[in-house]
């Protein structure tokens, strides 16, 4: 399966350059996190092709290093070249070096970026640098089109360097008159195989599924990414006030291992001096998993607190997948970025609701969204909804 775009697709762009970086860069969407997926070609001056790459997984080269070996390979110059880039080239050096400099001492002449880097150790003196050495920099309109659908693609990555808040994707499957389950609590399967398969190509793209001990304990799920050749499974937050994760949950076998292996977290608002509990904590951690301390109003998870500790953890987009209480809790705080609702043609009548929200006296008061993709996924439609 093709990781899904999130915007529709538009007309193809004047120069076939910005049209490949981008088809480039979401070739990157399910590798990089937590790094951005970002693509480059280099061009001459005819628009031959002369390089193309995109980011490898966090700690591999970027995209600007993959064009530039690809051009060596072909045997191409770039002396005097222009190189299209999805996003700034990085100027620090973190896992690798920095792509300013590299493309600077390849002899490109002219560097075309899409976007500002929002990352502080960047924020244009990765520009700023390239022009110092004599290369000519632009920087796209951020209206420009590749400009818009290059930061869709690093939604969450610019969410978490200039909000230091990751991107909340909430998912629901729901019937088209809402319920996502049957009073006794049946859901399998409301929505369709086409619509379930595309919710694991979501999955896949997020750095991290998050899930309520509620979903833990009736349904047993593994929150992982099936169906797909995928490089890296996502990792997994479960929200556990009371710390009553089972040990032989199933989720707890999803972890892999190696340098691309899932981290579980679980946040808890038990007191970590409860002595009845510090078995439970050391059995968790035996078993990979680790318990962060983040207590709330009314014995729950401070949410909010989460969120931006998932951000220092380099959770760049955070799938929630979860019941009907934990998606109110979310919303009513405010703290979902966009909706991603699967809805099925039919009608189930009394059962379980999309979020548990409380009654309102005016219309005023609800919570207003607005629609940004619309699409039929098999019998199903997959709406993507923002806040207004």
């Amino acid at each position: 399966m093709t990781p899904p775009n999130p915007t529709p697709q538009a007309t193809p762009h004047a120069d076939p350059a910005k049209s490949l970086a981008l088809s480039l860069a979401r070739q990157a969407l399910w590798l990089t996190s937590p790094n951005p997926r970002v693509g480059c070609v280099i061009t001459a001056a005819d628009g031959t092709v002369l390089g193309q790459g995109h980011t490898q997984r966090a700690g591999g080269p970027h995209a600007e290093i993959m064009a530039l070996r690809d051009a060596a390979e072909r045997g191409h110059s770039v002396q005097g070249a222009t190189a299209w880039v999805t996003l700034e080239p990085c100027a620090h050096q973190g896992r690798t070096g920095p792509c300013c400099d590299a493309l600077a001492a390849a002899g490109i002449g002219r560097v075309v970026a899409a976007l500002t880097d929002p990352n502080p150790q960047v924020a244009g003196q990765g520009m700023a640098r390239l022009a110092a050495a004599g290369v000519r920099t632009e920087t796209l309109n951020p209206q420009d089109e590749m400009a818009q659908q290059a930061r869709e693609l690093n939604i969450g990555f610019f969410s978490r360097m200039e909000r230091g808040l990751p991107w909340v994707r909430m998912k629901v499957a729901a019937s088209l008159d809402g319920q996502t389950a049957l009073l006794n609590g049946q859901s399998q399967w409301i929505t369709g195989p086409e619509a379930r398969a595309d919710g694991h190509a979501w999955r896949a793209r997020a750095c991290a599924i998050l899930t309520g001990i509620g979903t833990v304990l009736e349904d047993d799920p593994q929150l992982n990414v099936r169906g797909l050749n995928v490089p890296r499974q996502p990792h997994l937050v479960v929200l556990d006030s009371r710390l009553e994760l089972p040990l032989n949950a199933q989720l707890l076998n999803t972890q892999g291992t190696g340098d691309q292996a899932r981290q579980i977290w679980v946040y808890t608002a038990v007191d970590p001096a409860n002595a009845e509990q510090a078995e439970k904590r050391s059995a968790l951690s035996a078993r990979g998993v680790t318990v962060i301390d983040m207590p709330g109003p009314g014995g729950k998870v401070d949410l909010a607190a989460m969120l931006r500790d998932l951000a220092r953890r380099e959770i760049n987009e955070l799938h929630v997948e979860a019941g009907h209480k934990l998606n109110g809790s979310f919303i009513r705080e405010g703290l979902v970025d966009e909706y991603l609702i699967y809805l099925a043609p039919q009608l189930l009548g009394p059962g379980q609701g999309m979020a548990n929200l409380p009654a309102l006296t005016a219309l005023g008061d609800a919570v207003q969204l607005g629609f940004h993709a619309v699409e039929r996924i098999g019998p199903d439609l997959r709406l993507l909804l923002r806040r207004a």
